[in-house]
């Protein structure tokens, strides 16, 4: 089964088995492995956002009860170019999900972004 998603304005990401084909819209490919043990993905349900004049860093968490505290599990590190495009890829997608699925509800849960110290203009989601 071949799955296709937006990954920018230009570019859609078609997956099949374990590999992933980047189609440019001007007849470019890039072919790309997609490795079992990257396939598996990892869960999260925190994302800590930071950024500074030259990059946004995304710190993916998992918070679970009887954890002491939050464990960081990736950590990805993009141009704010490419922050953009990864925004507008999943917002996009968000819509996509809607129209099929209905609306996203965020009801009862606490406010999705605060301040953080530290590092640049940071906040949680």
């Amino acid at each position: 089964m071949k799955k296709r998603y937006l990954c920018s304005d230009n570019a859609y990401i078609d997956y099949k088995f374990n590999k992933k084909i980047l189609d440019m819209s001007n007849e470019k490919e890039l072919k790309i492995e997609l490795k079992p043990e990257v396939a598996k993905g990892s869960y999260s349900n925190l994302a800590i956002i930071t950024h500074s004049h030259s990059e946004f860093i995304i710190d993916f968490a998992t918070m679970l009860p009887g954890l002491v505290k939050p464990e960081i599990g990736n950590r990805i590190i993009m141009t704010p170019e490419h922050a953009k495009r990864l925004y507008l890829a999943l917002q996009d997608n968000i819509n996509k999900y809607e129209n099929q699925h209905g609306q996203i509800s965020l009801g009862g849960e606490p406010k999705t972004t605060f301040p953080m110290g530290g590092f640049g203009n940071g906040t949680k989601s």
